[in-house]
């Protein structure tokens, strides 16, 4: 029995070591799977102090004296570990880094790291180095260099940099050195000196032709009023006795020298406002009311706002007057130099076109071409509208026909050099364009073309109607007719808004032909004040 009670008190010792060492070495893979080291060795500290809480005080002593004595065992091994840990073996890695990371190796590692700096003071009199660095450096401060654009030639080379703002006050940055202070950049002096004294508004040309032509601007059919004629000698009449018959065989006269008769040809006479007199007079005579028209002009004036829309190269101007809300556009000639003998001749050339592609009656058959006066004329009043705009306008005729029901539509004639493969393209860019102005504007459906060679001998005829010349043009996309009447109502509504009543301007597009410019005008003519008065 005793021997039995002592079995059991020795099975009873033994299974209370067991559980101690199995409740230890428990403890000690909690804690190795705590040690994860996520953070670095310097957390290994932190995981000594929760395992020893978790125990009683003497089984913690226990441990980390066995943990201590066989910490050179460990040490010894570290290399083999490490191995270990490498090749794969997870379980047998992480007790070792257990025991390594429990050791007192590395709590004395980070004291003595702790025990370097934790009194060092970087900006206190233990650095020498900082308490010997002066207050002020004697290194100079860095003047940037003069800002210079030498990439932007048109705008006066100043360029716009950081130092100046456009909005009127100091810049972001003053600028250093002694420079002056840039002024006006952006512009040069071809723009900001050279502006008319007499500048009152313009109108920027910086709408595209894609933008334009999705305005759909609507004008009326030409409806004529009245006409006059201007006979030789310079006499007016409100008939139309000038007005010439299309001669339908003109064909037959191809071959035909076109210089015949040069030598007693009278040339056009500049007759300045006095021609803007005759279609104000034949407005007087027929009694046509002005109260609801808002600009009055010769054709020749639209000719030149609708062309502009395409042509940036011409330069043109025109008188502009508002009498009781009506602005009357004055034809302004730009001055020219003499004209040689060729270019005389040129000129000549339509004029004897027009010659032989009318009847004439007091020409017999066979006749040449003689006396030839380009003062003679005959011109018809239209009124028109376009866009918002009532427009009455003056427009010279060349000839008229008649269709079999005897309705009368009037010709224009026209001629031009031979084309060829260097200047069809530029003939349909814009001859053809002017062509077109010219003729839709005063309602004439056909335009014949008398084309001649260089000597001035006609080589063929060609009858043009403005819808094939629409249809040309379209195909290669040189211009387009709804942009040119886009554009105008554009200028007209510009200008009607801008000019004041009884005040008097002037309208140029001149270089760089990028902009309409209104200046103020002198005074006004003659024929407008006495036609007012008139009224």
């Amino acid at each position: 029995m005793f021997s039995e009670i002592g079995t059991i008190q020795s099975y009873r010792t033994h299974g209370k070591r067991e559980r101690e060492s199995c409740f230890q070495t428990q403890n000690q893979m909690d804690f190795s799977e705590q040690e994860l080291d996520l953070f670095g060795e310097d957390n290994d500290n932190d995981d000594d102090q929760q395992h020893r809480d978790g125990n009683e005080e003497e089984e913690s002593h226990r441990s980390s004296s066995a943990t201590s004595s066989s910490s050179s065992a460990s040490s010894s091994s570290s290399s083999s570990s490490s191995s270990s840990n490498r090749s794969g073996s997870g379980s047998g890695s992480d007790d070792e880094d257990e025991e390594g990371n429990n050791g007192e190796v590395r709590s004395s590692y980070n004291n003595n790291n702790n025990h370097e700096y934790e009194d060092k003071d970087l900006f206190g009199s233990d650095n020498e180095d900082y308490c010997k660095t002066p207050a002020t450096s004697p290194y100079p401060v860095p003047v940037l260099p003069a800002l210079r654009n030498t990439n932007n030639h048109t705008r006066g080379g100043l360029g716009r940099g950081r130092w100046q703002n456009d909005r009127g006050g100091a810049g972001l940055l003053p600028r250093p050195g002694p420079y002056p202070q840039r002024q006006n950049f952006g512009y040069g002096p071809k723009f900001f000196n050279g502006r008319d004294e007499r500048f009152v508004s313009e109108l920027k040309l910086s709408k595209s032709e894609e933008t334009l032509s999705r305005k759909c601007i609507s004008i009326q059919e030409p409806c004529e009023l009245a006409c006059y004629s201007r006979v030789e000698g310079g006499g007016v009449f409100f008939d139309d006795r000038n007005l010439r018959l299309f001669k339908r065989l003109i064909s037959e006269d191809v071959g035909a020298d076109l210089n015949e008769g040069f030598d007693t040809f009278i040339e056009k006479k500049d007759l300045g406002s006095e021609g803007f007199g005759d279609l104000l007079g034949c407005v007087r005579d027929k009694n046509i009311p002005l109260q609801n028209i808002h600009f009055v002009t010769y054709r020749n004036n639209l000719n030149k706002i609708l062309a502009t829309a395409y042509i940036r190269h011409e330069p043109w101007e025109m008188g502009v007057h508002k009498r009781s809300g009506v602005v009357y556009l004055d034809v302004h000639k730009l001055p020219e130099g003499p004209q040689s003998e060729l270019e005389r001749r040129r000129c000549y050339w339509g004029y004897c076109f027009e010659s032989l592609a009318t009847e004439d009656p007091s020409r017999a058959d066979g006749e040449g071409i003689h006396h030839v006066d380009a003062n003679i004329e005959f011109c018809s009043i239209l009124k028109t509208k376009l866009g918002a705009h009532r427009i009455l306008m003056g427009a010279e005729m060349d000839c008229c026909d008649s269709t079999d029901d005897g309705r009368r539509f009037y010709v224009e004639l026209k001629t031009s050099r031979e084309l060829d493969y260097h200047t069809e393209e530029r003939f349909e860019r814009e001859k053809l364009l002017k062509f077109w102005i010219q003729s839709f504007l005063a309602g004439v459906p056909f335009i014949v073309v008398g084309f001649r060679d260089d000597g001035g001998r006609l080589v063929r005829t060609e009858r043009l109607r403005l819808k094939d010349i629409t249809h040309r043009v379209k195909m290669k996309n040189y211009w387009q007719g709804g942009v040119c009447l886009a554009f105008a109502d554009e200028v007209l509504c510009w200008l009607y808004g801008t000019v004041k009543e009884n005040e008097d301007y002037i309208l140029q597009f001149a270089p760089p032909f990028n902009r309409l410019e209104l200046l103020q005008g002198q005074s006004c003519p003659a024929v407008i004040t006495s036609h007012v008065e008139l009224l």
